[in-house]
């Protein structure tokens, strides 16, 4: 056991505590933000946008020509998402 340590191998990783050993031999991964096509964040938003209109139908009301407006944009928000192909940016 004493030539291991002399060996070298855990002497030069130094710190092995949480993240010392894994941060020297482990491939390091960056994360990249906001993957995407500007296409596919508009798609994103045209539906976020209908949810919220249906949403806010409801508590106030409900009106419900409101609240079918929403989810008619949702609708139209999944139709240009299948349009521009928004599952093909996931990677």
């Amino acid at each position: 056991m004493a030539d291991q340590a002399a060996s070298g191998a855990m002497a030069e990783a130094g710190d092995t505590g949480a993240r010392g050993l894994d941060a020297r031999i482990a491939p390091s991964y960056v994360h990249e933000a906001h993957h995407g096509r500007p296409a596919s964040w508009a798609t994103t938003t045209i539906v976020i946008i209908g949810f919220v209109i249906g949403g806010i139908a409801l508590p106030i009301g409900p009106v419900w020509w409101l609240f079918w407006l929403g989810a008619g944009i949702v609708v139209l928000g999944a139709l240009v998402g299948a349009a521009v192909h928004i599952f093909d940016d996931w990677y």
